[in-house]
């Protein structure tokens, strides 16, 4: 597991990127042109626990699709915003209205439509194959690839740091 410097315990919420970050950056399209995205059950898990205990997830994506929305809603995550092509002014209101400053947030994102979110937030985090420019913006690049652990790695490592992780 990639380790980071930065006080876990200070973050109060996680915001992801779907594609590239929750489903990996390579995305079967079906024959009615419909993206179909794979999804992570160990992510799952962490990402329910995590709401479960009270910890706040939300997912800011520029894709729409009615499986992420699905799958989102049956995990509990109630922040939920999609088709969202320029993504830091949902950021910026999302962490207004739920009186979040900037260092209690982590933003997850792989690619330049992240990058402004990224550079908004207390600690950017990208997956290991993120792109360079999603690299450089990071001050914590996860060892899983997108779509292959990346929820899982940072919220056991966030809970663990806040006594949450009791398993």
């Amino acid at each position: 597991m990639s380790k980071t410097d930065y006080n876990l315990t200070r973050i109060k919420a996680v915001v992801f990127d779907v594609d590239g970050v929750l489903s990996p950056c390579t995305i079967p399209v079906g024959e009615d042109g419909v993206p179909q995205r794979m999804a992570n059950v160990r992510d799952g898990y962490a990402i329910k626990y995590a709401v479960e205990h009270g910890f706040r997830i939300c997912i800011i994506t520029g894709a729409r699709s009615k499986g992420v929305t699905n799958r989102m809603a049956k995990l509990g995550v109630t922040d939920f915003f999609d088709n969202i092509p320029d993504k830091l002014p949902v950021l910026k209101k999302w962490m207004e209205e739920n009186n979040f400053n900037r260092s209690e947030v982590a933003y997850v994102g792989d690619d330049i439509p992240d990058l402004e979110c990224m550079g908004y937030v207390g600690l950017p985090i990208t997956p290991a194959d993120g792109s360079i420019d999603a690299k450089a913006a990071a001050r914590y690049i996860t060892i899983a690839r997108g779509g292959h652990g990346v929820a899982r790695e940072l919220l056991e490592q966030i809970l663990k740091a806040k006594g949450l992780w009791n398993i």
